[in-house]
């Protein structure tokens, strides 16, 4: 059974930490004026989609450049970025009237540039994960609540629409307390990403589990306890840690969340159950809007027992991701992820991914 509200996590993750973020706010003028935003880096696996998403919000957003320090990364830009401005990245910061910025370098170089960033005043989309060094994020979002910037990290599932479906669910009681839950956040790749991925001693949780250990931190909190188990399947032939188990203990609930990049067909197996003592929800495989909600008693439209529910899919998850930076920019709404989370989320996936932070 898990009962501990959002709002009474956040104050243990303070009390956990020694660290009290607000959930803060910061001017950006008139709703019709566009917020200038330039991307850095374009490096990460996300960053072609998050500038293909960045230049849909035309309503919130202009885009003023693309900076890419690696002069080979700028030979090779793909399609995405033929059309746009590159620049560099003094010209960036001295662009008049830029107040944001999305950080897609490849993992090593995200901190260096969000703090170069966050030194130059701007409100930052931070890809994941946030380096190997929790002291290291730590220190930059102490800067972000001092200079009262707003970050964004770039965890794919915080406005997925069934995600979204499963934390109005929670924070609306309707699965009651929450026991068990339970993610799976696989893949196999080629040896070229294993080679790529190796350099990272966290592996596939660090890689890719670091998803839903977000989900899950959103919905129980910080855990108590960390437990990981790893496994190298092919240490002849390289380091990577591709086959990892994490136990993360509640005062009154049990999480598991299993990562490997070494499963065929992978995507269709991922998987995130939430399980409380009114009710369930089990969304399988990830990204898609369909999933199986149990329930002990009515609760709107849906009914006690199984039922397969399918929810709009709305814009695409980092189209809904920018869309929610400028409403916080604006000051038109809080933001759902305070920094407080934020620093529990990455102790969290260090830990599950084997990192030493104590």
């Amino acid at each position: 059974m898990f009962d501990l509200s959002r709002r009474r996590f956040l104050a243990a993750a303070a009390a956990t930490t020694g660290v009290s973020y607000g959930s803060r706010n910061s001017c950006a003028g008139p709703r019709n004026e566009k917020i200038k935003i330039g991307q850095i880096g374009t490096g990460h696996a996300h960053a072609s989609s998050v500038f293909t998403a960045l230049r849909r919000v035309t309503d919130d957003f202009e885009v003023v450049g693309v900076v890419e320090n690696d002069p080979r990364r700028r030979q090779a830009l793909g399609d995405n970025f033929q059309d746009v401005k590159l620049i560099s990245e003094e010209q960036f910061f001295n662009t008049p009237g830029v107040q944001a910025a999305v950080v897609e370098t490849e993992v090593q170089d995200l901190l260096p540039t969000a703090r170069r960033c966050i030194d130059a005043g701007l409100h930052i989309h931070l890809d994941k994960p946030a380096g190997e060094n929790l002291i290291d994020f730590k220190n930059l979002l102490d800067e972000v609540g001092r200079r009262n910037l707003h970050i964004q990290m770039g965890y794919i599932y915080r406005y997925h629409s069934a995600f979204q479906f499963c934390y109005r669910a929670v924070e609306e009681g309707w699965l009651g307390d929450l026991f068990e839950l339970h993610a799976v956040m696989s893949k196999k790749i080629n040896q070229t990403s294993r080679n790529f991925l190796s350099r990272f001693a966290g592996g596939s949780m660090f890689e890719i589990g670091c998803h839903v250990i977000d989900a899950m931190v959103r919905l129980m909190g910080r855990p108590h306890k960390t437990t990981p188990y790893a496994r190298q399947t092919h240490s002849d032939q390289d380091p990577l840690v591709d086959n990892q188990l994490a136990v993360f203990d509640y005062p009154r609930a049990i999480a598991s969340v299993r990562s490997s990049l070494v499963e065929v067909e992978g995507f269709q197996r991922r998987q995130f159950t939430v399980c409380g003592e009114n009710g369930t929800f089990d969304l399988r495989p990830l990204g898609g809007e369909t999933f199986r909600l149990a329930l002990e008693q009515p609760r709107d439209s849906y009914h006690a027992g199984y039922q397969e529910v399918t929810v709009p899919a709305g814009p695409g998850i980092f189209d809904r991701a920018f869309q929610d930076m400028a409403a916080v920019i604006r000051d038109e709404k809080g933001n759902d992820y305070p920094l407080d989370h934020e620093l529990a989320v990455h102790e969290t996936v260090l830990r599950a991914s084997g990192y030493d932070v104590d």
